[in-house]
């Protein structure tokens, strides 16, 4: 069964910045997009970034600006560059990768906490 790995949370103050990354612990084909969630205390989870396997972004309102998602389907890794953090960016960052024939992988999630 393949993994999901995150890495690169933590704690950091407002206006700072972190970079997330997720790797398979193997190989996934025919990926159709890689993302981020998060989810906050007594919040649903909520879509961050997602990146087509065509390279195509978006972005929740929330982040446009200030979050960077990229990946490489190949290596099936993905990354989330976060600049300007905010109190409200705290949460639990959770990595997705969803693949032809309705398969969908989650990383078990990396806390990201924003604090002064």
């Amino acid at each position: 069964q393949v993994q999901l790995v995150e890495s690169g949370g933590g704690l950091v103050q407002p206006g700072g910045s972190l970079r997330l990354s997720c790797a398979a612990s193997g190989s996934i084909f025919n990926v159709n997009a890689m993302g981020w969630y998060r989810q906050a205390p007594g919040k649903q989870r909520e879509l961050v970034a997602v990146i087509t396997g065509g390279g195509v972004t978006d972005y929740a309102d929330s982040v446009k600006g200030r979050f960077t998602i990229s990946g490489d389907n190949a290596k099936n890794t993905v990354y989330l560059q976060m600049n300007s953090l905010k109190f409200e960016d705290t949460a639990v960052y959770y990595c997705n990768i969803k693949a032809r024939y309705f398969r969908a992988y989650w990383g078990q999630g990396t806390q990201v906490t924003v604090s002064s």
